[in-house]
């Protein structure tokens, strides 16, 4: 089935970048644009798309943004879910943003493919967060896990050394590029096992594999983006 996305930004430029984007995906249709909050509510309310892709704009008012457009198709019983878009500046306002429902996070510097690949995961119900976000949520909530499990591997554990250790780097928020120059390794390779973890561990996405991490013991609360070797 075609994901359809409305796409919400006071920039005719960036919103023609993200169509082009999205619509280079087999899956993907970009059904409608919006320039502010107010038209993006109408648009929502009319076009009814499985994803509103929005800029989170000013903080504050984007926030606001976000709640006005489900509050606008919510009573009717659709299922209209928000990605927000920012910078890494915008990151004090995420979680007002999540809290007025959004299902995720993006910053604009995202490259395309993970883009697209978070648009999927938000239009079947899932979230999306950026590492270091997700990773000041779990030190404060990890430490209420069980703590069962032997660090770094549980019984008939599926995964190889090396996808043990990109999985190690991966829940400390590392990309891809530093995960391939620290392994000495191409980054088509590194994402060869990303995806391979994925499979392996039945996992969605990057965000349940993090998760993965924390509870197996592979990574420890205060773990963070720290690549300094």
């Amino acid at each position: 089935m075609s994901v359809s996305v409305l796409l919400v930004d006071d920039q005719p430029l960036v919103r023609a970048g993200l169509r082009m984007i999205l619509e280079s995906a087999s899956d993907m249709s970009v059904v409608g644009e919006a320039s502010d909050p107010r038209e993006a509510s109408r648009e929502t309310r009319s076009l009814i798309p499985d994803v509103v892709l929005m800029d989170l704009m000013d903080g504050p008012n984007g926030t606001r943004a976000i709640h006005g457009v489900l509050e606008g198709v919510r009573p009717l019983g659709h299922g209209v879910r928000v990605l927000a878009l920012g910078s890494h500046a915008l990151e004090s306002h995420l979680h007002g943003a999540l809290r007025a429902g959004a299902s995720g996070f993006l910053s604009k510097d995202t490259p395309p493919e993970d883009l697209v690949s978070a648009v999927r995961v938000v239009a079947e119900g899932g979230a999306v967060l950026p590492p270091l976000l997700l990773h000041r949520l779990l030190d404060e909530f990890v430490p209420m896990l069980p703590s069962d499990q032997p660090q770094g591997r549980r019984p008939q554990d599926p995964l190889s050394g090396r996808e043990r250790e990109v999985l190690r780097l991966l829940a400390r928020g590392w990309s891809n590029a530093e995960i391939a120059a620290h392994l000495f390794v191409g980054a088509t390779t590194v994402k060869s096992h990303v995806g391979s973890i994925l499979t392996k561990l039945g996992l969605r996405d990057r965000v349940q594999a993090v998760i993965h991490a924390y509870e197996t013991g592979l990574v420890r609360p205060g773990e963070r983006h720290a690549n300094h070797r």
